[in-house]
């Protein structure tokens, strides 16, 4: 692995493993405790609906996808501030719709013969430098939102109706939590693919709640600890030649596994 890093494609997607731990351990934290996971799960399979929108129009893949998760998010987040009820029957069209979209798409697109593994399990050994710079803005703009708003966050993410009495503007931070939940997904995208996304936003949190009693020490415990299971698994992953998201997925459920194996001969 050591010699490994001389080349520029490794140390990208070390960087690119570690920012977007941080990004996951940071929002997955926010999903988790707005009780939010259904609904990014219907973000990340839309935007397979921006991943075809990119490749009909020749778009940077990070614009479409971010484009199209955007709007999912908004879209869902209108439809749960005002008819809660029906929010199950939304999600799942919405999710049906975005790849469905996607699908068609690329199919439309000519002479395009797309690796739809590189999509659906991540790709992060293809990261390059402009991916980062996406990366490492958007961890400023999580964090510079926290800065600012972290109180107002806090409220609404454990009290709504506490919040609300408070005067906290309830919608507005919880469509910006949806909004970057989505931004998120666009990047752990690129890193485990969509259809494993959920579980690198979950995992880490599951076990940094219960080793911690604040949003902040889950926020920074969750990241940290994706921090390990992303490097881990990349390590896995040049070693045995596999599939980095898979295997990064892999090694997080083991981690999970072992911790409440600890957790339980503790008690």
């Amino acid at each position: 692995m050591i010699e490994a890093l001389s080349f520029d494609f490794m140390q990208n997607a070390l960087i690119a493993g570690i920012l977007v731990s941080f990004i996951s351990g940071v929002i997955g934290s926010l999903i988790v405790s707005n009780r939010m996971v259904f609904l990014v799960g219907g973000i990340a399979h839309a935007a397979y609906g921006g991943i075809g929108l990119a490749i009909f129009f020749a778009l940077p893949m990070f614009f479409g996808t971010t484009l199209f998760a955007v709007l999912a998010a908004l879209l869902m987040a209108f439809i749960t501030l005002r008819q809660r009820e029906k929010i199950d029957v939304f999600i799942g069209l919405i999710w049906a719709v975005g790849m469905a979209v996607g699908i068609i798409l690329v199919d439309l697109t000519p002479g395009y013969n797309v690796d739809l593994m590189s999509y659906l399990f991540g790709s992060i050994l293809a990261v390059n430098r402009e991916d980062l710079l996406y990366m490492g803005a958007l961890l400023g703009i999580i964090l510079a939102v926290l800065f600012f708003w972290y109180h107002e966050i806090l409220a609404v993410s454990y009290d709504g109706e506490y919040a609300s009495i408070v005067g906290v503007n309830v919608p507005f931070f919880y469509t910006l939590i949806l909004v970057l939940s989505a931004l998120s997904v666009v990047v752990a995208i690129k890193v485990v693919g969509l259809i494993l996304v959920i579980a690198l936003l979950t995992i880490p949190i599951y076990i940094a709640q219960n080793i911690t009693a604040s949003l902040y020490g889950m926020m920074l415990a969750s990241g940290l600890i994706a921090s390990v299971f992303t490097l881990s698994g990349l390590w896995f992953s040049y070693h045995f030649d596999l599939t980095s998201g898979a295997c990064i997925i892999l090694v997080s459920a083991a981690g999970l596994c072992l911790f409440m194996g600890i957790k339980r001969l503790a008690r």
